[in-house]
């Protein structure tokens, strides 16, 4: 098979994963201020693996033979295809690798563990791998193509209802959703925004929730896959909205800005008004229900943040650099999952392997 990576495809599969995939939005632009947290050096408790390059989102098997996958994209020069790597989440051992011939971004699972579902970002499509085998059991590409003439990207995955749904990172974008049992397309939901970025279902409204590079939040109809509402900021200010987490119990939806806003939004889910601003670059986001707490990736300030749910008063910080990515928080809500992301050389090659990182949570 022809390689993808040569020097002038690298630069753009580069751009594309970079500016619209799981990592940061455009170039900087002025930094807003972020919370005044003291500089905290990483407690003796957290664990960090250099695991290899090009790591991205990641998933937890709880049980008896519990496990955390971790999706790789490997080198974006030079190097074909990707892993996904099965480590112990108490000591961060390989427990196992799957090597696969695409490029593994996006990931969700089965709500029993059995089966993980990851996105081929830079080949528009999908992949079905077996949890415990790590076999890649089935594939679907999309088969569209930017006016680029590479694939539309698909970036984002979301497990509801037997069905997946995909975020396209296209100019408008669309949301794929595909009949998780079949693997076929059943549907798409276009005029989606400008790149479909972050997905949540929401169990508070029914509906699911699309951030998108047009600074809207897309409230879809899972029934019919209708978009009814299209809930925005409210004021001037350009957003490009990246990745979502909920609060069911008062339902507040919280969004973060990485690019040119710098902040995390907090929706009311009832009336779809923003009503509260956290200033500070954003990237991941997740809410712990367990312990009322919100964590956020913060991938230019090299931290993750520790955040009270009620007051929005920062707990606690780690330094993490250089760049914090994707968050995963333990089935029980007692740890906290990270991937930690170098900076690219100007020959598109990575500066050093991205890292996992386990914080248990105090």
């Amino acid at each position: 098979m022809k390689s993808l990576f040569n020097p002038r495809i690298a630069g753009v599969a580069l751009a594309v994963v970079t500016a619209l995939s799981l990592t940061a939005c455009q170039a900087p632009a002025k930094k807003a201020a972020a919370p005044v947290v003291a500089p905290q050096p990483v407690a003796s408790n957290v664990q960090q693996r250099v695991l290899a390059e090009g790591l991205y989102e990641m998933a937890y098997v709880p049980g008896s033979t519990a496990s955390l996958y971790v999706a790789s994209a490997q080198s974006f020069k030079g190097v074909n295809g990707g892993v996904i790597y099965r480590l112990d989440p108490a000591t961060l051992k390989t427990l196992g690798e799957t090597h696969t011939d695409l490029k593994n971004f996006g990931m969700t699972m089965e709500p029993d563990g059995s089966l993980l579902y990851v996105t081929n970002t830079l080949d528009g499509g999908i992949s079905k791998v077996d949890a415990q085998s790590g076999k890649v059991l089935q594939r679907l590409k999309f088969g569209l193509i930017n006016d680029k003439g590479f694939p539309t990207g698909a970036r984002e995955i979301m497990l509801h209802d037997g069905l997946l749904y995909i975020g396209g990172v296209a100019d408008p974008g669309l949301i794929w959703v595909v009949d998780a049992k079949t693997f076929k397309l059943k549907t798409t939901i276009k005029n989606a925004g400008k790149w479909v970025t972050g997905l949540l279902y929401s169990s508070v409204t029914n509906r699911i929730y699309a951030a998108n590079g047009s600074g809207e939040i897309l409230v879809i109809n899972p029934r019919n896959h209708k978009i009814e509402q299209r809930w925005t900021p409210g004021d001037d200010k350009t957003y490009l909205l990246l990745n979502l987490a909920e609060d069911p119990a008062t339902g507040r939806l919280f969004v973060t800005d990485n690019s040119k806003a710098k902040t995390t939004l907090v929706f009311d889910e009832h009336t779809g008004k923003v009503i509260k601003r956290i200033d500070g670059d954003a990237l991941g986001i997740k809410f712990n229900a367990k312990r009322n707490e919100i964590y956020i990736s913060q991938r230019e300030s090299g931290k993750v943040l520790q955040l009270d749910a009620t007051s929005y008063a920062v707990k606690n910080s780690w330094t993490l650099p250089t760049h914090p990515n994707s968050l995963l928080v333990s089935p029980d809500g007692q740890t906290l999952f990270v991937t930690v992301k170098q900076g690219f050389n100007k020959d598109h090659s990575a500066k050093g392997p991205d890292s996992v990182v386990r914080i248990p949570l105090n």
